[in-house]
């Protein structure tokens, strides 16, 4: 088999992007299916995170001109910067097009939305104004800039999926320059896998450990997102299907953070050949090294 892809299906904690607010209400953003609405993390979100937790980010270069992009040239284009790695568009001048090397699901909550609204306020912040400015805060709470705010919460299992293109590391058609080296490719490759191992991410100000809970895939010949129609959770049990452990046996492999995440880790652990999440992905790191030759 040709294997030409990297493909990973991760169920993992993950808290809710914000969309619209009304006034001081946020919500979570949700999708509709199945007559249900459920909570989501968008794949622009997580690519974002990934990056700048991979550290792909570190070399960026943006430009401003009619429109904030990143910056690319004959000098400064995949091959040599790992920030491009994840696809541009610039239209300085040329336009030039290049599509990234890896892409994402949004991530969707297992079970369908369960609305908690919690409430804030910033009342230390006005009691320090009114105190240093004389003002009675009952009496002036709006010149004490005093607000109330609330916002719906959401912290769920989700399910996402990732595919790296492994032939597509490290090149840039749009220019002459020559490919990055092999070592480069694979570290890219790496270091976007240490970010999915140990991802984190931040919302309305609270760090949250988005860490794979249940991780299943591989390198494989297809470039699509394998296991996204066969990785499913329930009341936080995950189905065990046929269809599942038939993919699995097709050169790919699952890992699972032990500690009672889901109701039925024992099924999981009899039925499927699992690891530990941390040996899960030093082996995918060396299948990297050997493929790219490093």
């Amino acid at each position: 088999m040709n294997k030409r892809a990297l493909t990973l299906t991760v169920v993992a904690n993950i808290t809710s992007n914000y969309g619209e607010g009304l006034g001081n209400i946020s919500s979570v953003q949700k999708v509709f299916k199945n007559g249900k609405s459920y909570a989501t993390r968008s794949r622009e979100s997580l690519k974002n995170a990934i990056m700048v937790q991979s550290g792909m980010y570190d070399d960026l270069q943006t430009s401003v001109d009619k429109a904030t992009q990143k910056f690319v040239s004959k000098d400064l284009n995949v091959t040599n910067c790992r920030a491009l790695e994840g696809g541009y568009m610039n239209t300085t001048g040329n336009t030039y097009i290049r599509k990234s090397s890896f892409y994402l699901t949004d991530a969707i909550a297992c079970d369908d939305f369960v609305n908690e609204t919690r409430f804030h306020n910033n009342l230390f912040l006005a009691s320090n104004f009114a105190k240093n400015n004389n003002l009675n805060l009952q009496a002036d709470a709006g010149k004490s800039g005093l607000m109330p705010y609330q916002y719906e919460y959401d912290k769920t299992m989700k399910i996402y999926s990732i595919t790296i293109d492994l032939e597509m590391i490290g090149k840039d058609e749009n220019f002459e320059s020559p490919e990055a080296g092999d070592k480069e490719k694979a570290d890219r490759v790496n270091a976007i896998l240490d970010a999915v191992e140990n991802l984190n991410l931040v919302v309305k100000g609270n760090l949250d450990n988005a860490e794979p809970l249940y991780v299943v895939g591989g390198l494989i010949d297809r470039k699509t997102h394998y296991f996204e129609n066969v990785v499913k959770v329930k009341e936080d049990k995950l189905l065990i299907t046929e269809d599942l452990k038939d993919r699995i046996a097709k050169g790919c492999n699952a890992a699972l953070l032990e500690g009672g995440n889901f109701k039925n880790e024992i099924e999981i652990k009899n039925e499927v050949t699992t690891t530990s999440v941390a040996k899960f992905f030093e082996g995918l790191r060396k299948q990297v090294n050997i493929y790219y030759g490093v």
